[in-house]
């Protein structure tokens, strides 16, 4: 049997280098396993030796808790798997072998949130991890998230910055679907049909698979340049907390939202029924060509 996730391992990444502030990241502190789970028939530690005992499956996810020398491994479609670490488990990462203590590298470097490959063999009714493989760009994220140090967070928004900017070409995405919700002259508050359509309009793209969200801003003719960017910019930010906050939507399946001012008008802006049509926010739906279907 082996339990795998089909979920690119680039998902995993983008939901630790998520938007969310630095200060909540600070606040987050490592789940621990669930009670029924940490109690045991089984006394003592596994043993160092595991060669000789029966191969267990591969179990592929990411920690999301720990306790004592236990893991729990959940996969893409939210199954967890328990695992014990012995003495005798080697924690790899992509450019070799980290240290030597395992004790020490179960407290500094297993996190929660840090996508793993982990071998198993089976022992007194558990699995126990033989290897444990992650990557060093997987382990320098989750250490910056859990220490939450400023130098750490400058790297993390660059990098998640140099990340959108390789996914950032509209060219390389197929259009599923766009919604627009429409604006007072010099607002940018939500009425409550806007708010009901913004969710509806996640909860559709959460059904397809790996579909992000790309918010735009615009406004009319009516005022001057900054003006016009400063409150596109306000309108889409209000639609990306809303559909975040309210509706569930997931910070890292958001592209980078902007403001474009009177740029791409809906109508002519000579008439008011045009205006009204370009004080918009448009919602766009958008599948990687890369992956759409798969």
């Amino acid at each position: 049997m082996k339990i795998t996730s089909k979920t690119p391992k680039a998902i995993l990444i983008l939901a630790l280098i998520g938007t969310a502030a630095p200060g909540a990241l600070m606040a987050q502190s490592q789940e621990e396993l669930p009670a029924e789970q940490v109690l045991t028939t089984v006394y003592g530690s596994p043993p160092t030796d595991l060669s000789g005992l029966t191969e267990g499956p591969d179990v592929e996810g990411f920690i999301s808790a720990r306790s004592d020398d236990k893991l729990q491994v959940t996969n893409a479609n939210g199954q967890g798997t328990v695992v014990r670490i012995s003495d005798g488990t080697e924690i790899k990462a992509s450019k070799g072998l980290f240290g030597i203590n395992r004790k020490q590298l179960a407290q500094d470097a297993l996190l929660n949130g840090l996508p793993v490959e982990v071998e198993t063999v089976e022992w007194a009714g558990d699995l126990v991890a033989t290897k444990i493989k992650l990557r060093n760009s997987d382990l320098k994220t989750a250490t910056m998230i859990r220490t939450g140090t400023s130098q750490g967070f400058a790297e993390q928004s660059a990098a998640t910055e140099a990340l959108r900017g390789r996914v950032g070409d509209i060219d390389k995405y197929n259009l599923k679907n766009t919604t627009n919700v429409f604006f007072d002259t010099g607002r940018y508050n939500l009425s409550a049909q806007d708010r009901d359509a913004l969710c509806a309009t996640a909860a559709q793209a959460d059904a397809l698979d790996n579909a992000l969200l790309l918010v735009v801003g615009y406004t009319d003719s009516t005022g001057s340049y900054e003006t016009n960017q400063t409150l596109s910019e306000k309108r889409a930010s209000r639609v990306v907390n809303y559909l975040q906050q309210q509706c569930g939507w997931k910070p890292y399946r958001m592209l980078t939202p902007t403001g474009m001012a009177t740029a791409d008008p809906m109508a002519d802006n000579a008439t008011a029924q045009g205006k009204a049509q370009n004080r918009r926010v448009a919602v766009n739906v958008l599948v990687s060509k890369s992956v759409d279907g798969l």
